[in-house]
């Protein structure tokens, strides 16, 4: 029902506004700490607002007007609404994103208590946004790495979280949901993992389960996209950068379900000796990833071929791929020879012949990938 009149609002929205063809879309983001712009001297730290433009074409152009510390009444009553009022135009687009600070109580300054006067402020920018004839998004607060001693992550900004999607409800307006794109995803990396995203920079001596490294930022503009393309289809060609980022809900329970699971494997555990296969001469070393693994619908190895040594010539009945990783060989491929190095890759069909050499003084090194036979 929510998506439903979230689509309906936007359609609603844009049927409204009378863009400027010739000009791009603006999008403005209004917003505090976590979305804000950070100088050189201040990297790695960065923002999620700061990543947005390179997921982007150029029919968009975002307008950052996130400032670091404020909620969503002291942004407006330090004039930096006035600043977006003064640059918005008809058919723009307009993010809101707040929550860190309203719920500071000790501040009387940034206080917003959730159940009236956050919503009633996050309503200021939803009447500008309609009065200029752009679309409003509503944005929950991102997450903060809060995880407890169980490694399970906390919910810091549950009332207010809540009361967003509430006002997104009620004003028929658009919703991406941040915190819970953001939970899903800290929730499948992981205490330890998520600390790289975050600010934990030692060389600082920085420990900040708030702010963003780069990595962070830009993990957390691409769930915001993503989230934007789910309420705006007509986005996505105009997206330059796969989307496909974070994790469901469900991934900690398909973890668990797994029938088989995912692994991690070193070569120095794996090496067989063996002569050159095919009736190749000479020696080579094999190192069969995952061989043994079940449910595998294809095998993936390394192949060392050492001075001297190759893979005989044989036919195919299946697709396979080398990779050259290093070293130089020859290549007989269907009755004429290839010289190949480093970088190239070589895929033999159904009905070819094939064999490989080495050549020069250096250990010729495949990759080689074909389908396991059912």
């Amino acid at each position: 029902m929510l998506r439903s009149l979230v689509l309906l609002a936007f359609t609603a929205c844009c049927l409204q506004a009378v863009a400027h063809p010739s000009l791009p879309r603006q999008v403005f983001i209004a917003g505090d700490s976590t979305a804000s712009e950070y100088g050189p001297e201040r990297t790695p730290r960065e923002g999620w607002g700061q990543q947005l433009q390179a997921f982007l074409d150029d029919a968009y152009i975002v307008r950052n007007h996130a400032r670091s510390g404020r909620s969503s009444r002291s942004f407006i009553a330090e004039g930096w609404l006035d600043g977006i009022a003064g640059e918005m135009r008809a058919g723009d687009v307009l993010l809101i994103q707040f929550g860190h600070n309203d719920a500071k109580a000790e501040d009387p300054s940034r206080y917003s208590e959730p159940q009236a006067a956050f919503p009633e402020w996050l309503g200021r920018y939803l009447a500008l946004a309609r009065a200029k004839g752009a679309m409003p998004i509503l944005v929950t607060p991102v997450a903060r790495r809060t995880f407890d001693d169980h490694g399970r992550l906390l919910d810091t900004h549950g009332v207010y979280a809540q009361a967003v999607r509430d006002l997104a409800a009620r004003e028929n307006v658009a919703l991406i949901d941040l915190a819970a794109l953001s939970m899903d995803w800290l929730r499948a990396l992981g205490d330890e993992a998520s600390k790289a995203y975050f600010m934990h920079v030692p060389e600082r001596q920085q420990q900040d389960d708030t702010h963003f490294q780069t990595r962070g930022a830009t993990m957390v503009a691409c769930l915001v996209v993503s989230g934007w393309k789910r309420i705006d289809p007509s986005l996505a060609p105009h997206v330059v950068r796969d989307t496909d980022c974070g994790a469901p809900a469900t991934a900690l329970a398909d973890r668990e379900a797994q029938a088989h699971p995912s692994l991690v494997v070193n070569e120095r555990d794996l090496a067989v000796r063996q002569p050159g296969p095919h009736g190749g001469a000479g020696a080579t070393t094999a190192y069969p990833f995952f061989r043994d693994a079940p449910g595998m619908g294809f095998e993936f190895r390394k192949r060392v071929l050492h001075k001297g040594a190759g893979i005989g010539l044989h036919q195919h009945d299946k697709d396979e791929i080398y990779y050259v990783l290093g070293g130089r060989g020859v290549y007989e491929l269907d009755g004429t020879t290839h010289a190949v190095r480093a970088g190239d890759a070589l895929l033999t069909r159904p009905g070819s012949t094939h064999g490989i050499r080495q050549a020069g003084d250096e250990d010729l090194v495949l990759l080689i990938m074909y389908a396991r036979k059912p």
